[in-house]
């Protein structure tokens, strides 16, 4: 009975997806000077997994890629050459060529062949001429090894010296296959082992023959060259452990969508029942209220359970930029230190997908317009290597991610000029922060020179528009000869929204709250009218732009069901900009089950979504950078 594998395809390509993650990790974090050899052992696992997944569904190409590597990664874990920092970049390339071919077979892209006969030759290559150890690598003392049995010793022979070896892998050092027989002594042990003292000289790392320190070799090998260093700071496992040590299943992506819909449309029936229960009083009511009251908690807990369900960890995208950094390290000639920190950070797996194209370009811009030369470094006594900082965390109901490096920061004076010179609206009375925003701008871009990394003008206006999409906000603050953060707040998923309900006329409307700055009661004193029909509210001396929600969404119904209380203006920001919204009334703080408006109707301008009310009714939700846009006002303290 033959089996159809094609079923099994999907597995293996996540599968090898991780393999290709965790071999990239631990090639830039191994110590090519002194590699510890469970490193080396890891590297070797992961394109042996592949090696043998590809066989096994009969991806040859990827089988013949892995096969030169996996001879190369052998003599190297098995100290018959050494590890140099040509080899890493290869392997490294060698990974890139089995992205390619991976994508190939799911669909994705196609496969340039040349390439990988180019990666193919250099491996080759690099595994006949590469220089093995010398006899003087390993001292005379060190040749024999003595491995402590009980009171017998025996004499262990140094893999590197072995002529030949016929065990296919299954007597290398860390795999103990035969250590329950190495015990060979007739007579017991009465102590079991315990008081044995042995002593086993260190063979884990070479022995250079030049006799120079460690600080020695790593000035001597790295000499005027770009250099990257990759520091993380987690509590998280290490890199080696991150495969295949989860007790976990693959589950359908969609079928985990469903799940949370199913339960968003439970959480509002609940709300509706909540909603009907509260009007009913009278003791003997309250066994059911009782009963409504836990149904509450039990429903919210579900929904918080099913929604972690989606979330992954911060590093999953983290994890994609060392390799990043250090190429771009070398190609701009610069020493560059990525320092990661709050990997562990969990978000929706729907930002996650989203979220790195635009920490790519902004890390991207960190290293070429931020970070200076080594040379230009010295002359400001900082350090040669500059610092790229990438950290996650939560706040409030929020995930923010910093993008920060200690460069030379944003110059005020060279933005103004070629803001100007495209004609942008700008003054020299503008704030930082009014300044720093003009970068976003379509076009707008303050490189010298066009290179394949920048100056097109093309990014940063791709980064806001995608930040906000994503339901978030983008700030950047920088000071001059010091560096510039940028701040990235998103929500922690786009399936529930904290939301501010408020009334304009008989319509309910949801505002975000992560966009809500304040709220203030509108009146005479504090609404300025100029020509024609625009309205400025002023807010401790700071004129804002007031939209009117009942003229923005014209609505049925009367508009004045609040007339003890006068209207509000809620301020809110978007795109570093700010806009008051008038509204009849606060109705609270809600968490609201977002429902696509475009897929069940029709896209409407000022609205990203809609949710269900616990009295039946639907609740637009407004989505405040539109209307930031359209304000006559686009510019906060602008008059």
């Amino acid at each position: 009975m033959s089996i159809d594998l094609s079923q099994f395809f999907q597995v293996f390509f996540d599968e090898t997806e991780e393999h290709l993650l965790a071999l990239e990790t631990l090639l830039l974090g191994v110590d090519r000077m002194a590699p510890v050899g469970e490193d080396l052992n890891a590297i070797f696992r992961a394109v042996h997994s592949i090696k043998g997944g590809s066989a096994t569904f009969g991806f040859n190409d990827m089988t013949e890629v892995t096969h030169v590597l996996e001879n190369l990664l052998d003599r190297v874990r098995k100290r018959e050459i050494i590890l140099t920092e040509e080899m890493i970049n290869a392997f490294l390339e060698a990974g890139d060529v089995l992205r390619m071919q991976l994508a190939f077979h799911r669909g994705q892209g196609s496969v340039d062949p040349d390439v990988v006969q180019g990666v193919r030759a250099k491996l080759t290559v690099l595994a006949s001429t590469m220089g093995s150890y010398s006899k003087d690598t390993f001292p005379v003392e060190n040749a024999l090894v003595p491995v402590f049995s009980g009171e017998e010793t025996k004499q262990k022979v140094p893999e590197s010296v072995a002529q030949h070896d016929p065990g296919y892998g299954f007597f290398d050092e860390g795999h103990d296959f035969f250590e329950s027989i190495r015990e060979t002594k007739s007579e017991p042990d009465p102590g079991y082992g315990f008081f044995a003292e042995p002593v086993f000289p260190a063979v884990d790392s070479p022995v250079l023959p030049s006799g120079k320190g460690r600080a020695e070799q790593d000035s001597a090998v790295s000499g005027a060259k770009v250099g990257f260093v990759s520091e993380r700071v987690s509590r998280g496992r290490r890199a080696t452990d991150q495969v295949g040590t989860d007790s976990s299943i693959r589950v359908n992506v969609e079928k985990v969508d469903q799940l949370i819909n199913l339960v968003g449309e439970l959480v509002i029936t609940q709300a509706m029942l909540m909603q009907a229960g509260g009007s009913l009083e009278g003791v003997r009511y309250e066994p059911l209220k009782r009963a409504l009251g836990q149904l509450e908690r039990n429903s919210r807990d579900l929904q918080e359970a099913i929604l972690s369900v989606r979330m992954l960890p911060i590093s999953v995208v983290f994890n994609r930029f060392p390799r990043l950094v250090r190429d771009l390290a070398a190609k701009l000639g610069k020493q560059v230190t990525l320092k990661i920190l709050g990997e562990g950070t969990e978000l929706d797996k729907g930002l996650i997908e989203k979220i790195s194209d635009p920490l790519t370009h902004l890390i991207r811009n960190s290293m070429d317009h931020g970070i200076e030369m080594p040379e230009q470094r010295h002359e400001r006594h900082k350090p040669s290597f500059g610092t790229v900082t990438l950290n996650a965390c939560h706040q409030g109901g929020a995930v923010v991610i910093e993008v920060s490096d200690d460069g030379g920061g944003l110059s005020r004076d060279k933005i103004l000029a070629k803001a100007r010179e495209q004609g942008l609206p700008c003054h020299d009375a503008m704030t930082d922060v009014e300044v720093w925003n003009l970068i976003f701008e379509p076009g707008f871009s303050t490189a010298d020179r066009i290179t394949e990394i920048s100056g097109r003008g093309v990014g940063m206006d791709v980064v806001k528009r995608n930040i906000h999409q994503m339901g978030g906000r983008i700030e950047i603050d920088s000071t001059v000869g010091l560096g510039t953060r940028t701040i990235i707040r998103l929500p922690l998923t786009l399936a529930i929204l904290d939301g501010l309900l408020v009334a304009v006329g008989e319509q309910v409307y949801v505002l975000p709250l992560i966009s809500i700055l304040e709220s203030v009661p509108l009146t005479s004193e504090n609404l300025r009218t100029i020509s024609g029909d625009g309205r400025l509210l002023q807010v401790r001396g700071e004129y804002v732009p007031l939209v009117v929600l009942s003229e923005k969404f014209p609505v049925s119904g009367d508009r004045s069901l609040f007339p003890e209380n006068p209207p509000i203006a809620v301020i809110v920001e978007a795109e570093g900009r700010k806009v008051a919204l008038c509204v009849d009334a606060l109705l609270g703080q809600q968490q609201v089950v977002v429902k696509s408006l475009e897929a069940n109707f029709r896209k409407l301008a000022g609205i990203s979504g809609a949710t269900i009310l616990g009295d039946g009714r639907v609740a637009l939700i407004v989505d405040p950078a539109p209307l930031v846009q359209e304000s006559q006002f686009p510019r906060t303290g602008m008059v």
